[in-house]
């Protein structure tokens, strides 16, 4: 099948460079950054000036961009080139509620639609290991499934449209409260005169072994947060978090904490950096 792609961000050039390795037939691209366009051709992609011009030449249409305004502004743009032969995956995270609405304007057209979220970061674009939760028909899943394993190595699908999302904000959700339990405890840990990778050593003895503390231990060592999955891009996901557990009736205190910790990392300036910056707001750092 000719492949589409929409996004070639952090995460998405690696996704859409693991497809165009791996698919045998064309793949076509656009970004609004055109250097990431033209990396991606340089690998053998087909560059395109438009969703819409992507849209109008594949038979599966991809896109991983940042927020829902984003995904809805692409899906209008390419309403009028889909019809009952081609399949939408949106990858991108996003509220559940707009991509259930993105998900019934895509359908009229008789055209198929999945959302696709990924887990874990950078590292794991490029080895094509992400982890994806997918929302939409059993139909639909099996169709996109062997796309989707060019990308990641466990996807699982979810439930209907908007389930993948679902999980993706309650994976997330989980995720910023272990590392905010990492950061609290660490910086009490370093202010008794344990240092962080002594500190990640003892964890690992015990209970409280986790992956993201394994993962960013040496980050945090160096005080080194070149990105691998932003801090705008959990203070978007935390955010979500909270919209959806009001829209069920939920209390999640927990959450509500990491959401103001997010929020002084943004006040702070640290949205671009790895989501581990976060560290700096417990520490107290101006």
């Amino acid at each position: 099948m000719k492949i589409g792609f929409v996004g070639l961000g952090i995460m998405g050039e690696s996704m859409c460079e693991n497809i165009v390795k791996k698919n045998d037939e064309k793949v076509y691209v656009f970004d609004f950054v055109e250097e990431k366009v033209e990396k991606l051709a340089s690998v053998g992609a087909i560059a395109c000036k438009s969703s819409l011009e992507v849209a109008k030449q594949v038979d599966v249409f991809i896109t991983m961009v940042p927020k829902s305004e984003h995904s809805r502004s692409v899906y209008e743009e390419i309403l009028s080139a889909l019809d009952a032969t081609k399949i939408c995956i949106d990858m991108s995270t996003i509220d559940p509620s707009v991509s259930v609405e993105i998900a019934k304007k895509v359908k009229k057209t008789g055209a198929e639609f999945v959302d696709a979220p990924v887990v874990k970061s950078k590292p794991a674009a490029i080895a094509g290991k992400l982890g994806i939760y997918v929302g939409g028909s059993e139909e639909a899943y099996q169709k996109v499934k062997p796309i989707l394993e060019m990308m990641g190595e466990h996807v699982i699908r979810m439930g209907d449209n908007g389930k993948g999302l679902v999980m993706k904000i309650c994976h997330n959700a989980l995720v910023s409260q272990i590392q905010n339990g990492v950061n609290e405890t660490a910086t009490l840990a370093a202010a008794n005169g344990i240092d962080i990778l002594t500190f990640a050593e003892a964890i690992s003895y015990g209970g409280g072994q986790n992956f993201y503390l394994d993962s960013k231990k040496e980050v945090i060592d160096r005080s080194d947060f070149t990105t691998a999955f932003s801090v705008e891009n959990m203070h978007k996901d935390v955010h979500i978090c909270a919209n959806l557990a009001e829209d069920c009736g939920l209390r999640m205190p927990g959450e509500q904490n990491v959401i103001r910790v997010y929020d002084e990392a943004m006040n702070k300036g640290y949205g671009k950096e790895d989501f581990s910056a976060t560290i700096k707001v417990v520490r107290g750092e101006s």
